[in-house]
């Protein structure tokens, strides 16, 4: 497959290592800053983005860029109808307007917060954790993450995903606070508390708290090439499942729909 990457940072170098490496052609990487990319465009120039993507003749797009650009760069995407599948986090509040305008182009989105098989596992775990634990009243829930320094969001698009398992696994934990507490915490929300430091791939904990024991589910990144693979192996995925017509384009999919 011939796939563009839009964004070519840290990230968008190892996913072309990795798509290389997996038999697939690089057909043209895009960005703002990175001066070894094949494309260089002006910061919310996203016409520039689609006639790089156009030009190359790429048959999808890895889209790992930045959240004050990830959304203009799918919006200008959706209507080459290529199936698009995006890693950066920090746009769930646009997620609605995304489908509606997928729906509208007939373009495709695949988005997930991580592709790496082991954390989309241990999504399932923690659900069924919380599910487990919500039976006793003396179990406190809370998620805690850690990311490099150079992580634009906070919390992770994964700590908000494993936050929303738990509550799925726990309805008593309905309310999700992402900010520092200034005042006792309620009963019903669930506290999602972030670290930037250093180099830190990525670390997630969930830790379940009794008076009389603590129990922590923690998932630990070596370091990004599991994302990396994962973002190819999803583009895979998405491309043969639109050819065969298992999925339909003009959505907005995530993961679960393609594993």
């Amino acid at each position: 497959m011939k796939i563009a990457l839009v964004g070519y940072g840290k990230m968008g170098h190892m996913i072309e290592n990795c798509a290389k490496a997996m038999g697939h052609e690089i057909a043209v990487t895009v960005d703002v800053a990175a001066k070894d990319a094949s494309c260089l465009v002006k910061a919310g120039d996203y016409a520039a983005v689609v006639a790089a993507v156009q030009a190359s003749g790429a048959e999808g797009v890895i889209e790992f860029s930045h959240p004050t650009a990830v959304v203009g760069n799918v919006k200008a995407l959706l209507p080459l109808k290529l199936p698009v599948v995006v890693g950066t986090t920090g746009w769930a509040e646009q997620e609605a307007a995304i489908e509606a305008l997928a729906a509208a182009t007939g373009g495709t989105v695949m988005r997930s917060s991580n592709f790496s098989i082991g954390v989309n596992t241990f999504y399932k775990i923690v659900e069924e954790a919380a599910r487990l634990f919500a039976e006793y009243a003396d179990y406190d829930v809370a998620v805690w993450e850690m990311h490099h320094s150079q992580k634009a969001d906070s919390p992770s698009g994964t700590a908000l995903e494993i936050a929303r398992r738990v509550m799925a696994g726990n309805p008593a934990k309905n309310k999700m606070v992402v900010d520092a507490f200034h005042e006792k915490p309620q009963a019903n929300e669930l506290h999602v508390s972030s670290t930037r430091c250093g180099s830190v791939p990525g670390t997630h904990t969930v830790f379940f708290d009794s008076p009389a024991d603590s129990i922590e589910l923690t998932h630990r990144a070596r370091s990004r090439e599991g994302f990396a693979r994962g973002s190819v192996v999803a583009l895979e995925k998405l491309s043969s499942k639109l050819a065969e017509g298992t999925l339909a384009p003009g959505k907005l999919y995530g993961m679960n729909d393609l594993f």
